[in-house]
């Protein structure tokens, strides 16, 4: 894992560029390039593509550049530059599929609780552009948590590779599955095929409880799941061993 490819190189130099860009007008770059809930008024089309090189922090861009380097790699070595970029670039745009799918779940359902339970489509539509003023009397029958939900949902856009980069981990936990992987805080040496669903795992649990705000954990799964399916299909087939350039 010494070296680094061309390919990925200029995913990491446009990563950068993206986030220096950001650094110089955070308002205008966000609400550009990240994900928005397809019905804010924020959303643009190029944001799916777009979102994959925003990021929220240097943390978040090293962590992802890291992983990009570390584990994408030996897979552009495997498949060749073309392949690899069809691969990056479809894991990342599932993560996104899968996460706008969830937020449209948490507000729909939510909007229509709120709806049957007296709000009016004005009162709806004015909470979500940021007028706290409906019925206090809908917290009898819809959480205030499910309502921060639905809001949070509408308008907290997704940035960030996570979705692509674990994508990229699914696919080298099949190609390499006994290699072995450290965390940072748990200096463990543990197999591909465990480390990688163990995240896995945590992503759902956090999913589906509702805990680590902040952390887009459906698009975390919605890369995976699209990252395993196209790697597992290519290994089954064998067609890894036609390398494309």
């Amino acid at each position: 894992m010494g070296r680094i490819s061309e390919t990925i190189k200029v995913l990491i130099v446009v990563n950068v560029i993206f986030f220096a860009g950001t650094l110089m007008n955070q308002e205008v770059a966000y609400r550009l390039f990240s994900l928005y809930y397809f019905d804010n008024p924020n959303f643009q089309i190029w944001q799916p593509i777009t979102h994959m090189f925003m990021h929220g922090g240097l943390w978040h861009i090293l962590f992802n550049m890291y992983a990009l380097w570390a584990f994408g790699t030996p897979l552009e070595m495997r498949w060749g530059r073309k392949k690899f970029l069809f691969f990056y670039f479809s894991a990342g745009l599932g993560a996104a599929l899968i996460h706008s799918l969830v937020n449209y779940y948490n507000v729909s359902t939510v909007s229509e609780a709120l709806i049957q339970a007296g709000w009016s489509p004005t009162e709806l539509a004015n909470y979500l552009a940021g007028d706290n003023g409906g019925s206090r009397a809908v917290l009898e029958s819809v959480s205030m948590d499910s309502i921060e939900r639905m809001a949070e949902s509408f308008n907290i856009p997704a940035v960030g590779a996570s979705g692509a980069i674990y994508g990229i981990l699914v696919a080298f936990a099949i190609m390499f599955p006994n290699i072995e992987l450290m965390l940072i805080f748990l200096p463990i040496p543990i197999k591909a095929k465990y480390f990688v669903p163990g995240l896995i795992v945590m992503d759902l649990v956090f999913g589906f409880t509702g805990s680590a705000m902040g952390i887009a954990h459906w698009a975390h799964i919605g890369g995976a799941l699209f990252g395993f399916i196209m790697a597992w299909y290519w290994k089954k087939n064998s067609f890894d061993n036609s390398r494309l350039y």
